[in-house]
């Protein structure tokens, strides 16, 4: 997720109408200009907005001008397992399954603005799609990996007292081993082709889920995920990032660290592919 965030963070491109608002308004400033801004803002040469989420301001806007010409559709995401299959995404296409996967969140799991859900899966493409849609409805993601243990799980929930758990075939029966000492988990959505007693199977509402969502209005310092530490010295402990240190922040470590640039018209885009 950090090297995609990072990727797409690199071509954040900033609406002049403000966050969350419906797209009809004029369309965002030239892209060197907004890149620009962005990056100077990640740099601390320009204030932090006051609102700001990168699934509106980043990846809608960047699915925008698809829509209307201003960029070939290239993929946004691009996905291949070992065996060879492969799902790819425009950013369009993207925008409509994240919305797709924030109704889910919302309606069925019933969550809101501020609530925690755990996400412990291995790379699959419904990672990235419950990831986004976290940030379109406010939802604190916490990311784990799958090499997580019963006790793991169980300290992380309860530590978070998180809601929701999303996870695989793999992990479902460890965390049926222990949801009954975590109050605060309300529903466990399994990320599979089949179902399981007590879960709520993500891919099947998924497919009936509408692709109509309003994404909510998040201020800049507004908790986005919260990561585990190793725990190397003592219990692990959580460590928050909020909407601009996630989507703002790696927009200078996008350019520094990766050096993701490329020449348009004699100038540095960053970003851009």
């Amino acid at each position: 997720m950090r090297l995609w965030l990072r990727g797409l963070a690199c071509q954040a491109l900033r609406s002049s109408w403000g966050v969350c608002r419906i797209h009809t308004q004029p369309p965002p400033p030239p892209i060197p200009e907004v890149v620009a801004t962005w990056e100077a803002i990640s740099l601390g040469r320009q204030p932090v907005p006051e609102y700001f989420n990168f699934a509106h301001d980043v990846l809608d806007v960047w699915s925008q001008l698809e829509k209307t010409g201003h960029r070939p559709p290239n993929p946004a995401f691009w996905w291949v397992n070992g065996s060879g299959t492969e799902v790819k995404w425009t950013f369009e296409e993207l925008g409509k399954q994240s919305r797709k996967a924030a109704n889910v969140l919302e309606g069925v799991c019933g969550l809101q603005p501020g609530d925690r859900m755990m996400l412990v899966l291995p790379r699959l493409p419904d990672w990235w799609l419950i990831s986004v849609a976290c940030m379109r409805t406010g939802v604190v993601m916490i990311p784990g990996v799958s090499q997580l243990t019963a006790k793991d799980l169980k300290y992380r929930l309860q530590a978070a007292r998180a809601k929701s758990i999303v996870t695989s075939d793999a992990l479902a029966p460890q965390v049926d081993a222990i949801s009954a000492d975590c109050p605060s988990l309300q529903t466990k959505l399994l990320v599979s082709d089949t179902s399981r007693p007590g879960w709520i199977n993500f891919r099947e509402l998924l497919r009936a889920a509408s692709p109509e969502h309003n994404c909510v209005r998040t201020r800049s310092g507004d908790s986005v995920a919260i990561y585990f530490t190793s725990g190397t010295t003592g219990a692990p402990k959580m460590v928050e990032h909020s909407q601009s240190s996630y989507g703002l922040g790696f927009v200078a470590s996008g350019r520094y660290w990766k050096s993701m640039s490329r020449r348009s018209e004699n100038k540095e885009v960053d970003g851009l592919d």
